[in-house]
Formats: structure tokens, C-alpha cells, sequence
């Protein structure tokens, strides 16, 4: 087996784990009945005419179990992150006391599982996309080094179907981890 070989399934075994820990933090943010700093992890807020994650505009806390307050450092950029949690999809509703913006994590009700699932859902459909995203650049990288004739056409059907394995694998976790946090979700 060439070094080029070991190279590429080193490479992309590191990318779908990466795809993978991804989903584990975005899921962590998806909290179900407690108030979670995470939970706002994936807000960007238009600052300084750029997109900056809401933990670089403001301190992010969680004073009280269904409560969390983000102390922004600069006054001006208030409005915007209350916009930016309004806008996340993650039915939160803000309110600011001058800097420091509340952020009440509502009970769920029904339909608040359901959106929830539907977000997690999401979640791990870009998950897989990024798998599949990772096994592509790796087929596309086999084609050109049996192409270039470092490989053989036997090798190139072996190595693909490697990977092909590798993206099962990596796909079946994810999968594993969406029932995981839609029973997490569902649990009342």
C-alpha cells in the first residue's frame, strides 16, 4: 500500500471525525429543559460591519436554570445580538437592561420538542453532507492517482471501497447520535 494511500485515509478519517464533533457541539447547544451556555454557540452577530460569533461580542452566562444573560461589551452592538438570537431559529426571545441581554429559555412545550427535533434533524443532515463531502475529495484523489499511474485499477476498487467503509461508519454515528438526542429531546 503506497504512502500516498495511508496519507489520504488518515486525511479524510480526521475529516469525518471532525464533521463528527461538529454534530457532538451543535447537539450539546440543542439543551432541553436547562439553560445551557452552549446553547448560543452557533449565533453569529453582524458586528463591526463582519459576522462574529456571539461568545466574541459578549460574555455568555447562566445565572438561573431557564435563564441565560449575555453581557455585551460594547454598547452599540446590543440591537444586533438581540437580532442575531431572534433570527437564530431557536425560538428564544431576548430582552436588553442596557447591556446585559436576558434570554429566557421557555418551557418546552409539544410543538418546542418538535421544532427541536426537526433542528437536531438538520444538524446531522449537514453532518452526513460533510462526510459525503469528505468521501468525494478522497474518490476524486483516487481517479487521479490511478490516472497518474501510481495506483492500479484493482487498488483504486480497493481503496474506494475503504472508503466507502469509512463513510458508512461515519454516517451510521451520526445517525446514532440523532436517535440519541430526539429520545433526549422527547423525554419529558
Amino acid at each position: 500500500m503506497s504512502a500516498d494511500i495511508e496519507a489520504i485515509k488518515k486525511d479524510i478519517t480526521r475529516r469525518m471525525e471532525g464533521a463528527l464533533e461538529v454534530l457532538h457541539k451543535e447537539f450539546g447547544g440543542l439543551r432541553t429543559g436547562r439553560a445551557n451556555a452552549s446553547l448560543l454557540d452557533p449565533i453569529v452577530v453582524v458586528a463591526y460591519g463582519a459576522d462574529m460569533p456571539l461568545n466574541q461580542v459578549g460574555t455568555v452566562s447562566v445565572p438561573e436554570p431557564r435563564l441565560l444573560t449575555v453581557q455585551v461589551w460594547d454598547k452599540g452592538l446590543v440591537s444586533a445580538v438581540e437580532k442575531a438570537i431572534m433570527d437564530s431559529g431557536l425560538g428564544l426571545n431576548p430582552s436588553s437592561d442596557g447591556q446585559l441581554v436576558r434570554v429566557p429559555i421557555p418551557s418546552l412545550t409539544e410543538e418546542r420538542r418538535v421544532d427541536l427535533a426537526k433542528i437536531a434533524a438538520k444538524y446531522a443532515e449537514d453532518a452526513r453532507i460533510a462526510v459525503r463531502n469528505v468521501r468525494r475529495h478522497a474518490m476524486d484523489d483516487l481517479k487521479n492517482l490511478e490516472k497518474d499511474n501510481k495506483i492500479s485499477k484493482d487498488e483504486h476498487h480497493d481503496y474506494a471501497n475503504d472508503i466507502q467503509e469509512l463513510t458508512d461508519k461515519h454516517v451510521g454515528q451520526i445517525d446514532a447520535a440523532l436517535i440519541n438526542k430526539e429520545e433526549e429531546i422527547k423525554q419529558v
